[in-house]
C-alpha cells in the first residue's frame, strides 16, 4: 500500500477522473456564468459583449432587490429554525419512549420530492377546499385568509413547507452528533449535580459546536438558492411577492430569454453565497476546538 501511495503516477490516475468531473460540473459552469453575465444573449444567437451593463442594470433593478430581501428573510428564518431542530434532537437523543418512531416520522419529508411536497401543501392551503381553512372555519373563523394569494403572508405560508421539508435532515445531523458524545461525560456531569438543561447547554452544545456551524452555513446558503418548491407553489407570485433570487434568475433567463441578465443574477447569487459563508465562518470562529475521546 505504501508503494502505491508513493507513486505519483498512480495517485494522478486516481485523482484526475474526479478532478475532471469537478471541473466539468462545478467550475466550468461558474466561469461560463460569469462570462455570459458580460454578454447580451438570448440563448440562441451569437452573444455580444456589453461589459458590466448587466450588473449595472442589476444594481437599479427593484424587483431583484425585493427578491434578494425575500431570500435573506428565508435565510434568517431557516437559521432561527435550527434552534427548534436542535431542541427536538436533544429530546430524541435522551431516553424517551417512542424516540425511534419519532425519528422515522421526521425523516418522511426527506423521502418526498419538492414537487410532491409543493402539491401536498397546495391542497392544504386551498382557499375553499383546503384542510387548513376548513379547520379554521370549524374553530369559528369566518374570514379565512387566501394563504398563497395574499402578498403580506405568502412568504411565511411558503416557509412552513420548507421548514417541514428539511426538519428531518437537520434533526438527523444533530441527533448523530449528540449520540457521538461519550456517555461518560454526561454521567459525570449528572453526578456533579447538573440537571438536564445544564447538561444540554454546558456539555452537549459546546461539544457539537462545529456541527452547529456547518448546519448554519447549510441553512443560509440553501435558503439563498432555494427555488423548486417556490416555483411550483406560487411561481414568484402574487405580483412577485414571493419572488426569490433563484426564481427571478429563472424568469429572466428562460421566460424572457435574457440569458445574459439571468447569468448576471446567477453570478451575483454565487457571490452572495460565498460572502455569507465567509461572514458566518468569521462570526463563529473560535481559537480552540473542543475535543473528546
Amino acid at each position: 500500500m505504501n508503494t502505491v501511495m508513493s507513486n505519483k503516477r498512480i495517485i494522478a490516475l486516481y485523482v484526475l477522473p474526479s478532478l475532471f468531473l469537478i471541473l466539468a460540473i462545478i467550475y466550468v459552469p461558474i466561469v461560463l456564468t460569469g462570462y455570459y453575465g458580460l454578454m447580451n444573449w438570448n440563448g440562441i444567437g451569437k452573444p455580444s459583449y456589453i461589459g458590466l451593463a448587466n450588473y449595472k442594470t442589476l444594481m437599479h433593478d427593484s424587483v431583484f432587490w425585493h427578491s434578494t430581501f425575500h431570500s435573506l428573510l428565508f435565510a434568517l428564518l431557516s437559521t432561527l429554525c435550527l434552534i427548534l431542530y436542535l431542541a427536538v434532537a436533544l429530546v430524541l437523543s435522551g431516553k424517551i419512549r417512542g424516540a425511534n418512531l419519532l425519528r422515522k416520522i421526521y425523516l418522511i419529508p426527506m423521502l418526498l420530492s419538492s414537487v410532491a411536497i409543493a402539491q401536498l401543501w397546495l391542497k392544504v392551503y386551498h382557499p375553499t377546499n383546503g384542510i387548513l381553512n376548513g379547520l379554521l372555519e370549524k374553530l369559528g373563523f369566518h374570514h379565512t385568509p387566501e394563504w398563497l394569494a395574499d402578498p403580506h403572508i405568502v412568504l411565511y405560508a411558503i416557509f412552513i413547507p420548507i421548514l417541514w421539508q428539511f426538519a428531518g435532515f437537520y434533526i438527523l445531523i444533530y441527533y448523530a452528533a449528540l449520540k457521538n458524545i461519550p456517555a461518560s461525560l454526561v454521567e459525570a456531569a449528572k453526578i456533579d449535580g447538573a440537571n438536564a438543561l445544564q447538561v444540554a447547554l454546558r456539555i452537549k452544545l459546546p461539544l457539537i459546536s462545529e456541527v452547529i456551524k456547518v448546519t448554519i452555513v447549510l441553512a443560509v446558503v440553501g435558503s439563498l438558492k432555494y427555488f423548486d418548491l417556490i416555483y411550483v407553489m406560487t411561481d414568484g407570485g402574487p405580483n412577485q411577492a414571493s419572488e426569490v433570487m433563484a426564481s427571478y434568475m429563472y424568469h429572466k433567463a428562460f421566460r424572457e430569454f435574457d440569458f445574459g441578465y439571468g447569468s448576471a443574477i446567477g453570478f451575483f447569487l454565487l457571490i452572495i453565497c460565498l460572502v455569507a459563508t465567509w461572514v458566518i465562518r468569521r462570526l463563529t470562529a473560535t481559537k480552540d476546538t473542543i475535543q473528546y475521546s
